[in-house]
């Protein structure tokens, strides 16, 4: 499949939404419980810096997106923080590492001079991976600072990456 990330649109609302609830309803990466729909998902998506969505190139459809969007205020406001979602069944097929990737520059060049990761769950290995890969320095371990669907608590790692 040919990926295409562009900006995300008030078009995309109700597919970005579904994407973003996989990972929500899943409990296992996203902080998020409540769940968007069309209406919900179009006001969150539009409040970020910048929402990324990886349209498959010959259908449209979404595939993935990200949110961007300051992880802090004031004097810290040059620090970033984003969080990525690929529809389950795709996820394997570099979309993630491309959103990652896009999100970096994008980043850069709305200004921010860090990208900051807060709660990068221990057991999501696959992204572990991948920021590894891509130079993020990781900052620790916070022990069970991620409450999972089923209640269990594990830990989180923040991680960062210079821009």
């Amino acid at each position: 499949m040919q990926v295409e990330i562009r900006q995300y649109r008030r078009g995309d609302a109700r597919q970005a939404a579904d994407v973003w609830n996989e990972v929500v309803e899943a409990g296992a990466a996203f902080p998020q419980e409540e769940l968007l729909d069309g209406e919900t998902g179009d006001a969150f998506f539009q409040s970020q810096s910048f929402t990324g969505v990886a349209c498959d190139a010959e259908t449209g459809a979404v595939v993935g997106l990200y949110i961007l969007h300051p992880n802090n205020v004031g004097r810290c406001g040059h620090i970033c923080n984003a969080s990525y979602a690929v529809r389950d069944g795709l996820r394997g097929q570099h979309i993630g590492e491309a959103l990652v990737r896009h999100c970096m520059a994008t980043a850069k060049g709305l200004g921010f001079r860090v990208l900051q990761f807060n709660a990068v769950v221990a057991t999501n290995q696959p992204a572990l991976r991948l920021y590894a890969r891509l130079g993020f320095v990781q900052l620790g371990v916070i022990p069970g600072g991620f409450r999972n669907r089923d209640g269990v608590y594990e830990d989180i790692i923040p991680h960062y990456h210079l821009l």
